[in-house]
């Protein structure tokens, strides 16, 4: 008896296309939330895909080291520029944030 085959015969590929791929390029799931009356596209990424960056979280304004999993958000009509990572913890606790993040007087403006 032969192995039983789980891919779909003839096509000579896995049969999924990159829009079936929900974890997309990074490895997490991506979702749409809504905050501030606007609708954000929001993905999980995993650490191991974010090795050899360092990102800041616009939400505590500190630095996310390379290889922490964190949060990637963007307004929906917004491009690629737009996009932010943040910890998961600020992003889950950006309601209760103030409007207004002190920044020391020698941290970088970005």
């Amino acid at each position: 008896m032969s192995p039983r085959r789980n891919r779909p015969k003839g096509s000579g590929s896995s049969g999924r296309s990159a829009e079936d791929d929900p974890a997309g390029r990074y490895g997490g799931l991506q979702a749409t939330e809504s905050w501030r009356g606007e609708d954000w596209s929001v993905r999980h990424v995993a650490g191991a895909s974010a090795q050899g960056k360092t990102y800041r979280c616009p939400g505590c304004d500190q630095m996310i080291p390379s290889g922490v999993p964190h949060v990637v958000a963007w307004p929906e009509h917004a491009g690629v520029d737009d996009r932010r990572h943040w910890h998961k913890a600020c992003w889950n606790a950006k309601d209760r944030r103030t409007t207004r993040v002190q920044r020391s007087r020698n941290a970088p403006k970005f």
